[in-house]
């Protein structure tokens, strides 16, 4: 109480209320001492509602939170604070009731400026503050902001030092760091964040999910793996990589479980190894081959072989009806060849040649075909003589005639 007295209180202030009969006697005692005229100010508030609700401090106190402030012209500035500076913008945003464009941000700029130096001392903001004022081309117009922002600052305590606008629309100034500011006393960084106020998509955490199991694959120190991650990311990996995952488990023969955590938010996920294997891991059948340019030398061979085959095919069909009529000079010729003890002689087979497409060579073939045949004429003459011979040779021990053996021969 004695310190929000001594920094906030002045002339202006017209009251000072106070809750609680210990709180009341600490101001008002305080307030004799340092200025004694001014005690008859301080007043004890003993209403049944609080004194924050009454006077609605608590929108105000949840407002501070807030990086967006809003302006009564309809504009608004944005505070950011980060490790190496304060930044804050200010935006037009709907105050378009002035009748020029310069107008409008000389408008906006005034009361930013004097919204900015309010928003200090409540937050509590020290060190290298940059303010993005909206750009004006007048320069009288750059200088009516400077000094209404340093009027402003004149009832700060902190030690301040102000620069003056750019040709880009900054200032720069620094504050004096006489305690934590309010966002660092009150607040503390996310867990799952870390203060950056992002988080990482499902899909972009799957993929770090996968690139780690694969790496684990790769050590082959690990039989079974079992993966926690947030519900979501589960889901996507089950409904979007499950083929990527038997791939893992099939290359690396490592069991792969996954479980939705609800406790867990992205990017924190868990992944538990274990030596021994408790889910069958179905192996692999086709391996990866890898191969080089020259195998595409051996697919044009085996290519070319392919299509020569067909065309021998035909060629030998062609020669077939050839040969067919001479079959039943074959079958009379083993008629001929087979006695009458039953022994039948050794058959002589002609191979015929395939036809060439060169005509030297083609009339070659006929030539030795046509004297083949002469010799086989001549083959069959003389097994018809010897035939004869052994039949009259039985006619004769068996006591018939010849004559009757003769025409069975």
């Amino acid at each position: 109480i004695k310190r929000s007295i001594r920094d906030l209180y002045n002339r202006d202030i017209e009251e000072v209320l106070v809750e609680g009969t210990e709180g009341y006697r600490t101001a008002k005692d305080f307030m004799k001492m340092i200025m004694p005229s001014h005690a008859k100010n301080v007043k004890n508030y003993q209403d049944q509602m609080p004194l924050f609700a009454r006077h609605q401090v608590e929108s105000y106190l949840s407002g501070m939170f807030n990086p967006t402030v809003q302006l009564k012209s309809g504009g608004y500035i944005v505070i950011g604070v980060t490790e190496a500076l304060v930044a804050i913008d200010v935006n037009s945003g709907r105050a378009t009731k002035e009748g020029s464009i310069e107008d409008t941000a000389l408008k906006t700029n005034l009361e930013a400026a004097e919204e900015v130096a309010r928003q200090l001392r409540l937050r509590d903001l020290a060190g290298l503050i940059v303010i993005d004022f909206i750009d004006m081309d007048e320069r009288k117009n750059n200088a009516a902001v400077e000094k209404l922002f340093k009027d402003k600052l004149k009832t700060d305590r902190a030690r301040i030092q102000v620069g003056r606008i750019s040709g880009f629309g900054l200032l720069e100034m620094s504050r004096q760091r006489l305690r934590p500011g309010m966002i660092e006393a009150t607040t503390q960084p996310c867990s799952h964040c870390h203060g950056t106020g992002l988080l990482r998509s499902d899909d972009n955490l799957s993929l770090n999910i996968l690139r780690q199991l694969e790496e684990e694959g790769v050590r082959k120190r690990t039989r079974e793996v079992l993966v926690r991650a947030p519900v979501a990311v589960a889901n996507y990996l089950m409904n979007n990589k499950r083929e990527h995952i038997a791939q893992i488990e099939a290359r690396y023969g490592m069991a792969v479980r996954i479980e939705g955590d609800p406790a867990l938010i992205s990017p924190d996920f868990t992944i538990e190894k274990f030596k021994t294997q408790t889910t069958r891991v179905v192996e692999q059948t086709a391996p990866v081959i890898s191969g080089g340019a020259a195998l595409m030398a051996d697919i044009d061979e085996q290519e070319a072989e392919a299509e020569i085959e067909p065309e021998i095919e035909t060629e030998e069909e062609d020669d077939a009806p050839q040969a067919a009529p001479e079959a039943p000079k074959e079958r009379v010729q083993s008629a001929d060849e087979g006695g009458d003890d039953g022994q039948p002689k050794k058959r002589r087979r002609r191979r015929r040649r395939r036809k060439s497409n060169g005509n030297g060579e083609g009339q070659n073939d006929a030539g030795q075909t046509d004297a083949g045949q002469s010799d086989a004429g001549q083959a069959d003459a003389r097994d018809g003589e010897q035939v004869a011979d052994a039949a009259e040779q039985t006619g004769q021990d068996g006591g018939q005639p010849a004559a009757d053996a003769q025409p069975d021969a």
